[in-house]
């Protein structure tokens, strides 16, 4: 490196990129961020910014004393200023744009001269000696370089006389660059005019060879031209003013470009699956027709629409062999207009475009009539942009991508491309980067799953991972998919080079109109979820059936998907992760946090209102499925919280109330089960979202009601954690301990709901002394009920009496119905395990008293359950199988069918019991089928022991032993004592069945050991 003539000593690689750095923006701040990435690119030490500073102090060392103040530290980095023409970048940039000045106005030998000079300041290559840190400026560099020399060769043709010299110096050029046109075109203008017109065009196969071989394309028009021009020994190329333009030569006469012409973009080597579409669009393109075939291939941003169509097309040429013609559209960009198209076609088949498009037009009709020629469109932005170029033969093919699924086009096929599988998008990550992500090392290979997941197996995002592992040779796929983990960095991890899925997505989000960019932001502060229009209808606080409208547009715009209709009839739409996550970007920076915030809680808060109307006019135990979770007035107490803070439109500083529309309404009072099991997972990801915006209040409000609700039909178990859990750090953040407490009494019973006793019996544990602490005495009821129920469960029979008898006072004393009902339920069939039927059948009556004043249909079923539990332990079957066919009856008609599988296996029991053995075996096959359905292992365990009594009872006893064993192996892994003891009493009566008398003594002692400890009434037993 030198300065002012004199060779500067700076160190390394390192220092050297940073003096370059500063001089490429000589007079300009560079921010130190920039320079750390020049320097070290994407893994910077820890201590870079010191270096930083460190290596620009050495850079002034090394200039001379008298220039030292020439880099100057300005924030937030550096400035160098070099008197003027001091730097040879400069000066390169400066004679040679005098040089492009002087051959506009005609000086051609001045020209030649100034752009000579301006190559003479090179030496070496650019940027030489600051290794790869500057790569990309200098490729930048070399292209300038090459372009000045193109230039001066130029200049010196027009100028003529020189072309012998020139030849020379073009062989070595075209030599060394085989594939630019411009100088192999200017060493056959030079061969030709000092008449090596045979050379001349040997030179012009040559180059058709190369680019075929190397490119997998043919030279362009302007080549095309002038090959045309020396067949025919056209004067104008002895002409040493200009070289021939279409106006010069008579292309129309004599084609520039023999049929056939192809223009096709080389296929993609890597090119992955879609095996159905491409079969499906060449036949499409090929199939006999009286009329132009025409295929649109549409899809979202990055999905692969322009790889697929050029392999289509290279595949499908031999039915087309008059030649194929390829034009880029750019409709998600600066959309070409169509007459601008017609004018690059029209010169690839040789022919001077007219000035007007329509004779354009009609000129493109006529060259490719009666011929078959492939037209391929790519990215076009909508149908009237492409009806302008289509041909008129019958004997043509025209192949369209576009992000639209461009449905005006008449009589058009098309085929939509979706994201890849997962073993589709393992397949082209593996051969992106080779064997690296199949190394026989399950970590990685489960690395590279997470990748294609985090990656939505978007091609253009699985491309740019492959790439980015590629040139990163020292990253691992577990490396690369803990950078994709953090959505606020994904985008910035999906770009490598020129290939960019934020750009790409960038370019169909600015096409959108603004109600549709409103809403794909709305959606996207939400967060990862399938919305009915009326969620999205809140979240932009507009009418339902406008922005069902919006939501189709985005649909035909490929960025969102319609995932279908829902059980309750609601269609339903969701963003891919990597769409939401862009969404989510422009949200964060085109509306305020106010913005956000009021559009989540509006929505909410809502949906809240919605849940309490439903349990309000369908009072048939939806929402009092769980009463204990505080009751319903502690419920009603949160949601009314949630109001006081939000006003009755959710909003803060109230304002018109914001409801679901009346349809959404109709829908969820007529079908509430329905509409529960689909809002179920939308409404999660609202409280999640309330609790983050700081919503504490409306979180733990919708999170109580929620469980009481939806999340407990068909144990939604995911959604009810993931409320809750963020509902609970909400809580905490604010140190609101009464949501805190009603919060962790739900995650009692989601623990309880999944068979997880120790956790349930911890979170029941820590709510009752806060409850306690703060005054809430239907908190601590609830509470005290959650923890009774679990202890019955672990067969602490004792201490579930006392906690249940607690829970039932405290309700009967503060007249809360729902929790009297739910807490005597429960208590009474704790007596009923101590053997005490008369205290059962009391608490029993109550619950039902209870239950019934509310008009808690399901309640009331669940009561009538236990009861018949009663009368069968009492022998009265039939009367227990009235109650449990009566209990049967009511969650059917409800739509609980989990609760109706645990009532037909009470009704079963007691068939079982009055000798009805294969009746009650076929309705205990079916309630198995629904228990293993919903995954509840408790009510598979039970419902085997009760086949395996009916097997015994039918004299199957090695049956019978299966089944029991079955049951046993349940109870072990959820280690419940009581029911496994009870299990193990029938197993030995199997045993000694079949001759194992010693075994089935041992059995009979253990369980009767376990009878004895918690206090079960089988420890009277004979």
């Amino acid at each position: 490196m030198l300065w002012e003539g004199r060779p500067l000593r700076v160190g390394g690689p390192k220092p050297r990129a940073l003096l370059a750095a500063l001089l490429l923006r000589s007079g300009q701040v560079v921010p130190a961020d920039v320079l750390v990435d020049v320097v070290w690119g994407e893994e910077p030490p820890e201590t870079a910014r010191a270096l930083i500073q460190t290596y620009v102090s050495a850079l002034r060392r090394a200039l001379p004393e008298a220039r030292r103040a020439a880099i100057e530290t300005r924030a937030p980095g550096y400035v160098i200023r070099p008197d003027a023409g001091a730097v040879d970048l400069g000066r390169f940039e400066e004679t040679a744009a005098a040089g492009r000045r002087a051959a506009a106005q005609g000086d051609h030998a001045g020209a030649a001269r100034l752009l000579r000079d301006a190559l003479t300041l090179w030496r070496g290559a650019a940027l030489g000696g600051v290794g790869e840190a500057l790569r990309s400026e200098a490729v930048r560099l070399e292209e300038a370089r090459q372009a000045v020399l193109e230039e001066r060769v130029a200049a010196e043709l027009e100028a003529g006389g020189r072309e012998s010299e020139l030849i020379i110096e073009l062989n070595g050029l075209v030599a060394a660059h085989p594939t630019r046109e411009r100088l192999r075109g200017q060493l056959m203008l030079a061969l030709y005019r000092v008449g090596r017109q045979a050379d001349a065009l040997a030179v012009f196969e040559q180059g058709r060879a190369v680019l075929a071989e190397e490119l997998g394309i043919d030279p362009g028009p302007e080549l095309g031209l002038l090959h045309g021009a020396i067949l025919r020994a056209d004067p104008a190329l002895l002409r040493t003013e200009g070289r021939p333009t279409a106006a010069d030569v008579s292309v129309p006469q004599v084609p520039a470009a023999p049929w056939p012409v192809c223009l096709l973009p080389p296929a993609i080597g890597d090119f992955t699956g879609r095996t159905a579409e491409i079969t499906e669009v060449v036949d499409g393109l090929t199939a006999p027709r009286d009329a132009t075939s025409v295929v649109v291939v549409s899809g979202p941003a990055g999905v692969g629409k322009s790889a697929l169509a050029v392999k289509a097309a290279h595949l499908a040429m031999n039915a087309f062999p008059d030649g194929q013609l390829y034009a880029e559209l750019q409709g998600t960009g600066a959309p070409v207009p169509p007459g601008d198209v017609l004018g690059r076609l029209l010169r690839a088949l040789g022919a001077a475009p007219p000035e007007h498009p329509a004779e354009r037009a009609d000129l493109f009709r006529g060259l490719v009539a009666g011929r078959r020629l492939l037209l391929v469109l790519d990215d076009a932005i909508g149908e009237a942009q492409v009806r302008t170029l289509l041909p008129g033969s019958a004997g043509c093919g025209v192949l369209v991508t576009s992000r639209a699924r461009l449905g005006g086009l008449d009589g058009a096929r098309r085929t939509d491309l979706a994201v890849l599988d997962e073993a589709r998008s393992l397949e082209l990550l593996s051969r992106v980067t080779g064997p690296r992500v199949v190394t026989g090392d399950p970590a990685e290979e489960a690395a590279a799953r997470r990748i294609v997941t985090l990656c939505g197996g978007l091609p253009l995002a699985l491309r740019i991972a492959g790439a980015r592992l590629t040139t990163r040779r020292h990253w691992t796929p577990r490396l690369l998919a803990d950078r994709l983990e953090d959505e606020r960095r994904r985008l910035d991890e999906l770009a490598v080079g020129d290939l960019e899925v934020r750009a790409s997505l960038g370019l169909s989000y600015e096409s959108l109109d603004r109600d549709a960019r409103t809403v794909l932001r709305r959606l996207a502060v939400l967060g990862p979820c399938d919305a009915a229009p009326w969620m999205v209808a809140l979240l932009v606080d507009g009418a339902e059936d406008e922005v069902e409208e919006v939501l189709e547009r985005l649909v035909d715009a490929q960025l969102l998907d319609w995932t279908g209709t829902d059980p309750a009839g609601q269609s339903r739409y969701r963003a891919h992760d990597l769409v939401r996550v862009y969404a989510a970007e422009r949200a964060e920076a085109e509306d305020s946090v106010e913005v956000r915030t009021a559009a989540v809680g509006r929505a909410l808060a809502a949906g809240l209102r919605l849940v309490e109307r439903v349990a309000e006019e369908a009072p048939s135990g939806v929402v009092v499925l769980r009463p204990y979770l505080g009751g319903a007035e502690s419920v009603n107490r949160s949601a009314g919280g949630a109001k006081a803070e939000w006003g009755e439109a959710g909003t803060r500083g109230g304002g018109p109330a914001a409801d679901v529309g009346a349809a959404t309404t109709r829908r969820a009072l007529a079908e509430p089960f329905a509409w529960f099991e689909a809002e179920a997972g939308t409404l999660a990801t609202a409280v999640e979202r309330a609790a983050a915006l700081g919503l504490h209040t409306l979180a733990c409000a919708a999170a109580t009601v929620l469980c009481s609700s939806s999340f407990a039909v068909g144990n939604r178990f995911d959604a009810w954690w993931r409320s809750h859990d963020a509902a609970l750090a909400a809580a905490r953040r604010a140190e609101d301990r009464a949501g805190e407490a009603l919060l962790l009494i739900g995650l009692g019973q989601l623990r309880f709901e999944q068979d997880r006793y120790a956790e349930a019996q911890d979170y029941f544990r820590q709510a009752e002394p806060l409850c306690a602490a703060i005054g809430d005495l239907h908190g601590r009821a609830a509470a005290l009920a959650g923890l009774g129920g679990n202890l019955r469960e672990l067969g602490q029979l004792s201490a579930a009496d006392a906690a249940l008898g607690d829970a039932v006072e405290v309700f009967r004393r503060l007249g809360d119905d729902a929790g009297t009902g739910l807490a005597c339920r429960l208590h009474g069939s704790v007596r009923l395990e101590l053997g005490d039927h008369d205290g059962a059948t009391a608490l029993l009556d109550v619950s039902l008293r209870a239950y019934r004043s509310l008009g808690s249909r399901r309640g009331e079923a669940l009561s009538l359950r236990t009861l018949s539990l009663v009368h069968r332990s009492l022998g009265a079957y039939e009367e227990a199988e009235r109650l449990a066919g009566r209990a049967l009856e009511i969650l059917a008609g409800l739509g609980d069918p989990l609760m109706a599988a645990y009532a037909e296996r009470a009704r079963a029991k007691a068939r079982l019991r009055l000798g009805r053995t294969r009746e009650a075996e076929a309705e205990l096959l079916g309630a198995l089928d629904v228990c293993r359905a919903y995954r509840d292992r408790f009510g598979e365990a039970l419902t085997l022991r009760t086949l395996g009594e009916c097997a015994l009872a039918d004299g199957r006893h090695h049956e019978a032993e299966k089944r029991l064993a079955a049951a046993v192996g349940l109870w072990d892994a959820l280690e419940l004592r009581l029911p496994r003891a009870r299990t193990l009493r029938d197993l030995a009566t199997a045993r000694e069945a079949v001759g194992d008398r010693q075994g089935a003594a041992s059995l009979r002692t253990e369980a009767m050991s376990v009878f004895t400890e918690c206090g079960a009434q089988e420890r009277c037993a004979p």
